[in-house]
């Protein structure tokens, strides 16, 4: 299914208050996931574990395919607008695969970090944090495995991490739609509102001394997810409190980030269940 990212499952109008108690509007791109494209908008139309917000369909496209989806979009009571080709392709944020179609899918769990952060007494307990993380098949499959494990939150930047494409949707089989998504604009700002909320932030680490299976974490913490090529960002490595290393043997010295996110979700997850 080929989707952009816009997404989460805040009411439709309103605002979210910030942790200072600022009241501010909740962003499209914290509400909604974008799919394009003529297949995949006809695919979430026929999926009715998705809720379809609305169908936006470039003006003078007509045709077989376009009817298909304007009957399947009734069907279900969704809205159809038309817009002109190029407004489709800035919502689609793709220019050569839109086809003049694209469905804004609300993703249900997913919120602004702010929103998540605001009552303490329902605030995530255990949170993965992405930065820098571009190569969409890894993100998908984090979002797959955190889901799975039962993380509480996983933020995804909207900037310096892949945004959740056509391949960071396939890569999680569809969960990404369902994950518990908490967006920021970047990845320092995260880190910024979680130590200010009192997380502690870890980092996996092969050369770390300390193991991921030794350490007690406490009732709340962050762990930080960061690019293989270039580590963790300046602003995120100064946050941190603690790395932490993966026991490895065969001399084996370090696993693919989403090896080691899966790692490191299930430990929590034999933790939780002990």
């Amino acid at each position: 299914m080929a989707c952009g990212p816009r997404g989460s499952p805040a009411e439709p109008s309103g605002g979210h208050v910030t942790l200072d108690g600022v009241t501010s509007e909740v962003s499209p791109k914290d509400r909604f996931v974008t799919v394009y494209g003529r297949k995949p908008v006809l695919e979430a139309l026929a999926d009715y574990d998705l809720r379809v917000d609305k169908v936006i369909v470039a003006e003078g496209l007509r045709g077989g395919a376009i009817s298909e989806i304007e009957e399947a979009a009734a069907d279900r009571a969704v809205k159809v607008q038309r817009a002109s080709a190029h407004r489709v392709k800035v919502l689609a944020g793709n220019g050569r695969h839109d086809q003049g179609v694209v469905a804004d899918v609300v993703a249900r769990r997913m919120r602004p970090l702010v929103d998540a952060l605001a009552d303490p007494a329902t605030a995530p307990r255990t949170v993965l944090l992405l930065d820098g993380l571009t190569t969409p098949a890894n993100v998908g499959m984090i979002l797959r495995t955190a889901t799975a494990a039962g993380i509480d939150g996983i933020v995804v930047p909207h900037r310096g991490v892949a945004g959740l494409d056509p391949l960071v949707i396939k890569a999680s089989a569809g969960v990404a739609f369902h994950a518990p998504v908490l967006r920021s604009r970047t990845a320092a700002e995260a880190a910024e509102l979680l130590t200010e909320a009192g997380y502690p932030l870890y980092a996996l680490d092969a050369d770390a001394e300390h193991s991921l299976y030794d350490t007690d974490f406490g009732d709340r913490a962050v762990f930080v997810l960061g690019s293989e090529t270039a580590g963790l960002s300046t602003e995120v490595e100064e946050r941190i409190a603690q790395p932490l290393s993966i026991p490895m043997a065969g001399g084996v010295e370090s696993l693919n980030v989403a090896s080691a996110a899966a790692v490191l979700c299930f430990e929590l997850r034999r933790r939780w269940s002990a």
